[in-house]
């Protein structure tokens, strides 16, 4: 906080400190019909490393070879590319479509979440492959390489459906190891990502 007597200001160093995380891009991936996206180098031999707290993963216009199919992520650990750790998430929706025919809609969709599982967890959902459809959004992993807590994450995103609707998904849950994780892998459930971006940024 900043306070000011007789014309001076003073400034707490410790608001400072815990406001100044800057994104610090560390990678960006520019997709081409890919059948999957990974993480696996970044600030040092490991993707995910104690450099930063928090990894954000833009998602930019992310558009599917096959029509109304899911966009999705896993992660895992060490040199291992299984990509099937335990997720237990959430995951609810508010949709609208183009037209105004059928009514907005805020849901919970249990088809979406896992307890426990081990599957790639939903990010996007039914992304249309016409042209102009795709989804975007922001996914957010805190704290993966910790070896005392489980690693949150959340994400925020919008998809263009197939079916000429918008959804916006609202996505969070954990990652059940203690184990630091390492890298991350992103990929359509059905057919390949024709094109896209996805930045990853570290927050210290």
């Amino acid at each position: 906080m900043a306070v000011i007597s007789n014309t001076t200001t003073i400034i707490d160093a410790g608001a400072i400190a815990a406001g100044s995380g800057a994104m610090t891009l560390i990678k960006t991936l520019t997709l081409s019909n890919a059948a999957t996206a990974s993480f696996v180098n970044g600030a040092s031999s490991v993707v995910l490393d104690d450099t930063y707290k928090e990894y954000v993963f833009k998602l930019i216009d992310i558009h599917p070879v096959t029509n109304e199919t899911q966009f999705a992520f896993q992660v895992d650990t060490g040199s291992n590319t299984s990509y099937n750790q335990t997720i237990t998430s959430t995951f609810f929706r508010s949709i609208h479509d183009e037209t105004d025919s059928a009514d907005p809609v805020l849901q919970y969709k249990t088809e979406q979440d896992q307890t426990q599982g081990t599957a790639f967890q939903k990010i996007c959902i039914n992304v249309g492959n016409v042209n102009d459809e795709s989804c975007a959004g922001t996914l957010t992993l805190y704290n993966p390489s910790s070896g005392t807590f489980v690693k949150h994450f959340n994400a925020i995103t919008n998809t263009y459906r197939g079916e000429n609707f918008s959804e916006t998904g609202y996505l969070a849950g954990y990652v059940n190891t203690t184990t630091a994780l390492t890298r991350v892998q992103f990929k359509m459930l059905s057919g390949n990502i024709d094109s896209g971006i996805i930045k990853m940024y570290g927050i210290k």
